[in-house]
């Protein structure tokens, strides 16, 4: 691979807005009832879709660090296919994926409907504030190609 530019080291006060952004995601995920370990699989979900080898790492590793237990990790790309996950989650994953997803479809009203029928007005807002500062995180790293390994 080609060296690429670094994209925080080019702008660094544009990446720490981003990471500003990130601080204030914090404590919005916090007053919406968003348990942190479970954000940490949102995020993951999105750099698996994204193919963000840097950030799939990072956040596998902090899923773990919270306590995720590795089978919910394990199945996270197969969700809809397990048990792992309650109503409330895989309403949340959902609508992650089609944000993560957008050019696909937008997001589909059924999906969006299914959020409001397991999620707080809070709580979908928190999700759909994850999903845009996570697809900015893989963004950056992706075009910055940041080392993994």
């Amino acid at each position: 691979m080609s060296e690429r530019i670094n994209l925080g080291k080019a702008a660094p006060n544009l990446y720490e807005q981003v990471s500003a952004l990130e601080t204030e995601l914090g404590v919005y995920l916090e007053t919406a009832g968003i348990d942190t370990s479970f954000s940490h699989l949102l995020r993951l979900r999105a750099s698996q879709i994204n193919k963000c080898a840097f950030c799939a790492r990072l956040h596998t590793k902090d899923a773990l660090d919270g306590g995720v237990d590795i089978e919910r990790i394990s199945v996270l790309p197969a969700w809809r296919e397990t048990d792992c996950f309650d109503g409330k989650e895989k309403a949340s994953l959902a609508l992650l994926e089609a944000i993560t997803l957008i050019s696909d479809g937008q997001v589909p009203d059924d999906v969006y409907e299914q959020a409001q029928s397991q999620l707080s007005e809070k709580e979908i807002a928190a999700i759909e504030w994850l999903s845009v500062v996570i697809n900015t995180w893989n963004r950056i790293a992706i075009t910055s190609r940041y080392k993994v390994g």
